[in-house]
């Protein structure tokens, strides 16, 4: 079975159902990184500080406490269980385009990595291994550059089949 441009050939119907699907998980992605926004102010101290807590600094103004171990466990597993379906999808979509095969290796197995390497790290980091924080903002960003890129070359082979034809 042949999956490379296989969007192309789908009914423009269809095109308009995936590009608003994608438009849809977009909307409720970047609502999520919003909120990643204002929990952590997108720093690596911001991010110790939502799960470590911050009762120690007395200049904080807003206070924090470190999340229970059932609170981190079911952020951890609701996480990796809905993006992974999500980038599972994505990356079905993706396999459709014309992208060139080596961005779309790139694509299809970066979110994965990331996934476990900025939820695994959330939960070393609750452990005590600090350091971590800055991994989590890396991983967390190559995430969502990703979920950006996946999602704009499915949209543009929707909406202009056969334009990326290599």
């Amino acid at each position: 079975m042949k999956l490379k441009g296989s969007l192309d050939l789908m009914p423009r119907q269809f095109r308009i159902f995936v590009i608003c699907f994608i438009l849809v998980l977009n909307i409720g992605f970047f609502t999520g990184f919003s909120f990643v926004r204002v929990t952590t102010s997108l720093n690596a101290q911001g991010i110790e500080q939502n799960y470590l807590g911050n009762e120690e600094d007395e200049d904080a103004q807003i206070m924090q406490f470190k999340k229970s171990e059932k609170e981190i466990l079911t952020l951890i597993h609701n996480h990796i269980l809905s993006l992974s379906l999500i980038f599972f999808v994505l990356g079905g979509l993706l396999l459709m385009t014309n992208t060139p095969s080596k961005l779309k290796s790139i694509l299809l197995f970066e979110p994965f990595l990331s996934l476990i390497l900025t939820f695994g790290g959330i939960y070393l980091l609750w452990s005590g291994v600090i350091w971590f924080k800055y991994v989590i903002m890396i991983s967390g960003m190559a995430m969502v550059i990703s979920l950006l890129l996946m999602s704009i070359l499915v949209i543009w082979s929707c909406l202009f089949p056969k334009s990326l034809n290599r």
